[in-house]
């Protein structure tokens, strides 16, 4: 049975605990994000993907536990068997090492992509660790890193794939 959100929420405060962290803040945006309607098509759009599972290619370096902030390339024609997980909520991953396309859906996309229902795929995918307890190491640092990995993919849309 998965747990229902404020489960997670629970689930999270205890293991950031555990791990002998400061009690766990959820981020709260000071403004809300703009909508902002897709100038094209799907079938005519190029799509990227950012996964906050900490994913990663076999043969890339792996994320280490406490505010990696870190973002890995993955090139979107990677073999889901060469996809590996490093996350510093290790016990959200059961799923994810069973069944990598749970939080990491390439081959998904592949086969929306070839079906038409997609126009294009970006060369690569992008991913990070979303349980980065620094907040202000997210916005200094993570955030202009992502942006600047997805700005040299030129995409029309962005799928985020949270953990």
């Amino acid at each position: 049975m998965r747990p229902t959100p404020t489960e997670y929420i629970r689930r999270t405060r205890e293991s950031y605990e555990k791990l002998g962290f400061e009690p766990y803040r959820w981020f709260d945006a000071q403004t809300e994000p703009a909508f902002v309607a897709p100038s094209k098509p799907l079938a005519e759009s190029r799509l990227g993907m950012i996964s906050t599972a900490g994913t990663y290619v076999q043969g890339q370096v792996a994320y280490y536990y406490k505010d990696d902030t870190g973002v890995r390339a993955i090139p979107n024609d990677t073999p889901m068997d060469k996809i590996r997980f490093s996350h510093i909520m290790e016990n959200y991953l059961v799923e994810a090492r069973q069944d990598p396309a749970t939080v990491f859906p390439s081959d998904v996309l592949a086969s929306l992509s070839a079906d038409g229902v997609i126009g294009e795929l970006a060369d690569n995918y992008y991913s990070c660790m979303g349980g980065i307890y620094s907040q202000q190491r997210v916005i200094a640092e993570l955030i202009p890193r992502l942006t600047q990995a997805i700005d040299t993919e030129d995409i029309d849309l962005l799928l985020l794939v949270p953990l």
